[in-house]
């Protein structure tokens, strides 16, 4: 059987979505799986109205019908819920054929930051879009618990892995900053929530990587912060490795594959107790969750390293494309299978 990845979120996005869809696709090809992707290249796309950095493409029904009936996939996955996810669902149902899909952004939280559109709205849409999926993937328990009380149905995990290769202790480089040092990485938008760790009265140094909206704003308020823009791959990692604590500020992410690259690089987590942080630190010694950020930073720097990335090593990219493809199997059929005996499996995903 042979994969075909459809995505709204690609690079030269720089987000948990992409990351994600990049490592499921190494690790299934190692598991026998061959992933293809069909990504917004060559499609118009157009900025979101409150995030110009960000495209979104804007695909017609003929063209998304073409590239899958090309792609001839033995199963389709709709990871998200932008325009392509919408497109690829209205395929699907259609050709009367079942498909799957993942809950990977809190879209009702990220627009009501942004606009004054009721929670409860957005919900009731995306409980209708997932609710024609043979089975709608989430990345932890707290969530799954919570879409569950919000009406959503076939519900199943999938978990999220770190690479440990790159993300590891002794990868870390010098930094010319006053220590402790307080590092968060991610989307610099307001969703993020990065004003309630620049606001926090901590000894050192407070680092952002990362790029958004919000960064001009954010700059003009806090300049004894030091924001280092985007950095990817090995940069990135050897910065989170030179850090003290990994700040994770955020209360509407679903996961945050960030934290598992911290712990992998032996840096504990500091974040609030929330859906992500909640799931991966729980109960475990690798971090402090707390409703005062500022007693959770400084808590986590008496967390030994080695303890942190001791936990991160039980986490593998493997065993959540195990995962992800054992769900996929379940919208495989014997009409759609091909002979050539590779998958083929449609994610349609937008971050």
């Amino acid at each position: 059987m042979r994969v075909l990845i459809a995505t709204d979120a690609w690079h030269p996005q720089v987000n948990g979505v992409v990351r994600t869809l990049t490592s499921l696709s190494r690790s299934a090809l190692r598991l026998g799986v061959r992933i293809e992707f069909l990504t917004p290249d060559g499609f118009r796309t157009f900025p979101v109205p409150t995030y110009p950095g960000l495209r979104v493409a804007l695909p017609s029904r003929r063209q998304i019908a073409r590239r899958i009936e090309q792609a001839d996939p033995d199963a389709v996955h709709i990871a998200t819920e932008g325009p392509i996810g919408h497109m690829a669902r209205g395929y699907c149902l259609r050709s009367h054929r079942p498909f799957t899909t993942s809950y990977t952004t809190r879209f009702p939280e990220y627009l009501s930051a942004r606009v004054p559109i009721p929670e409860g709205w957005v919900y009731a849409a995306l409980r209708r879009f997932h609710s024609a999926a043979a089975v709608t993937m989430v990345a932890t328990p707290s969530l799954m618990a919570e879409l569950n009380q919000r009406g959503f149905s076939n519900l199943a995990m999938w978990t999220r892995g770190v690479d440990t290769d790159l993300f590891k202790p002794d990868g870390a480089i010098e930094l010319p900053f006053e220590r402790p040092i307080f590092v968060t990485v991610g989307r610099v938008a307001v969703e993020k929530n990065l004003e309630a760790f620049l606001s926090l009265d901590l000894p050192g140094t407070k680092i952002v990587i990362g790029s958004g909206p919000e960064e001009p704003m954010l700059r003009r308020r806090f300049p004894q912060a030091k924001f280092l823009g985007l950095l990817e791959n090995g940069a990135l990692a050897a910065h989170v490795a030179a850090a003290d604590v990994f700040v994770f500020p955020s209360r509407t992410d679903t996961f945050g594959v960030v934290q598992l690259e911290a712990l992998a690089s032996g840096v504990p987590i500091a974040a609030f107790p929330v859906t992500g942080p909640k799931d991966v630190v729980g109960g475990n010694p690798v971090g402090v969750l707390n409703e005062d950020l500022r007693t959770a930073c400084l808590e986590a720097l008496r967390i030994p390293r080695e303890t942190c990335r001791a936990f991160a090593l039980k986490f593998s990219w493997e065993n959540s494309a195990r995962q992800f493809i054992g769900h996929v199997r379940k919208v495989v059929t014997p009409d759609n299978v091909k002979s050539n005996a590779e998958t083929a499996v449609v994610i349609a995903a937008q971050s």
